[in-house]
């Protein structure tokens, strides 16, 4: 058998890497141990998602944020997160504005948070039953809009 590197095969072949193909729950889950490896850490939540105008939303981002663990995660970057901004962190763990702003916004946790209390307020994402389905349902669908909570 012989070995050759990823630069000599990618010289004979096209190499693309394996998305893992995950559910929402199995995201949140892994980015709930990524935030449980160091619970202590400091975090900042996003910023008044609520007064950022619409338009503005997806790009928003802070270093050091929920989301930045997460991006920062091999797994969840293998599964398809391509950034720490908020609407791809939105189209990626399948979340609605109003699950964003409980779980991440500035309004619930102050100027900064621990990855621990971030990581409770995430992990209940995973789902709670019939109501927490249907709100993450009602909120993706009320009139095309997103409901902020």
């Amino acid at each position: 058998m012989e070995l050759k590197s990823i630069a000599d095969l990618r010289s004979i072949a096209e190499i693309t890497p394996a998305v893992l193909n995950l559910t929402r729950a199995q995201k949140i889950a892994i980015w709930v141990d990524a935030l449980n490896k160091d619970t202590a850490r400091v975090l900042h939540p996003l910023p008044e998602i609520e007064w950022v105008a619409p338009a503005q939303r997806a790009g928003l981002r802070v270093e050091g944020s929920p989301l930045t663990v997460a991006f920062n995660d091999p797994a969840l970057r293998a599964a398809g997160l391509v950034s720490d901004k908020l609407g791809d962190g939105l189209a990626f763990f399948e979340m609605t504005e109003a699950e964003a702003h409980d779980t991440l916004c500035s309004c619930r946790y102050g100027r900064t948070m621990t990855a621990g209390a971030a990581s409770k307020r995430i992990g209940k994402l995973k789902g709670g039953g019939m109501f927490s389905a249907m709100r993450h349902w009602l909120a993706q669908t009320w009139n095309g809009r997103p409901v902020l909570g």
